[in-house]
């Protein structure tokens, strides 16, 4: 019998996702509490776009960390349905985190989504002040002040920095005390239920939002054609398209004589051989899909 399996009755396991104004640092932080990446990170909003599970195990319990996209004011149909994921999650979840950057001012966004938290009764609630390593201490204080008085229900306040790992222990051990009592939910040795090619998709999405401006990054899909190991090699070719809305984006993502196709390329490659544990030849494609976000069939096929 396993580890997991074998379960003193203090053991407690639930699931826990972390809620904010999108780049609050959400991914970041379900990443340094996994000891893994298993979301993408990036500096543009609605890098999220799947319910991502992580899984924590500690001694005294698991948590399943679920990723969500941040929650936004939805300008197309995939924006409503990333929303609509996200109430999902919120209704079963045992534990919400709401996060708040350390070095920006608590706004109407906040406010918003922290009273919001009213439609989830279930959940217990957890405040996280993100992003300490880059806020001074008394703008730290502020914050923890600032976000304390936005609702009267919080278990716990904790300010953290998933970078430095200052007080990740600290959160674990706060979420996993408010989880009920049970046996793990995953086999022990799991960090994710994401298939490869759903995390492969994901790093070429990444490798592609490097650099991208305005609304570009929102326009990127990616499609997994093929994955295969090459006879007689230790190469395993992998087949990709990137989905763009117009061909105006289809040439900034080529770039100049397929310059800046062959960098995202690189970039993919490098996590994709660490995750495969073998060498990758990637093969990038670029297609258009018009108005994709809007199309419900598109949306569809592109699995949202």
């Amino acid at each position: 019998m396993k580890e997991s399996e074998t379960m003193t009755e203090e053991t407690r396991s639930g699931f826990v996702t972390f809620v904010g104004r999108p780049n609050v640092g959400k991914s970041t932080l379900t990443n340094a509490l996994v000891g893994e990446k298993i979301a993408i990170t990036s500096e543009k909003p609605q890098t999220t776009r799947r319910a991502i599970r992580g899984i924590v195990n500690r001694p005294e319990g698991q948590l399943v960390i679920v990723d969500t996209p941040g929650i936004h004011k939805p300008r197309t149909l995939l924006g409503e349905r990333l929303n609509d994921l996200v109430e999902q999650v919120l209704g079963d979840v045992d534990v919400i985190g709401f996060c708040v950057p350390a070095n920006e001012k608590v706004g109407p966004g906040d406010r918003r989504i922290a009273a919001s938290l009213d439609g989830y009764p279930r959940a217990k609630k957890i405040a996280i002040v993100t992003k300490t390593d880059a806020a001074a201490r008394d703008e730290i204080t502020a914050r923890l002040l600032e976000v304390d008085a936005l609702r009267e229900d919080w278990a716990a306040v904790i300010p953290l920095s998933a970078l430095t790992r200052d007080q990740l222990d600290v959160l674990s051990d706060e979420i996993l005390l408010l989880m009920p009592k049970g046996p793990a939910l995953y086999p022990e040795g799991i960090t994710t239920d994401e298939s490869e090619e759903d995390r492969i998709a994901e790093m070429i999405r990444e490798a592609a939002l490097e650099g991208v401006r305005d609304e570009l990054p929102h326009s990127i899909a990616i499609v997994i054609d093929d994955i295969a190991p090459r006879e007689g090699t230790d190469l395993t070719d992998v087949h990709a398209s990137i989905v763009v809305e117009r061909d105006s984006q289809k040439a900034i993502i080529i770039g100049h004589k397929g310059k800046r196709l062959s960098e995202v390329g690189a970039r993919a490659r490098t996590g994709i051989e660490e995750l495969l544990g073998t060498r990758v030849f990637l093969g990038l494609h670029v297609k258009v899909a018009k108005e994709w976000q809007r199309d419900p069939k598109q949306l569809g096929r592109l699995g949202f």
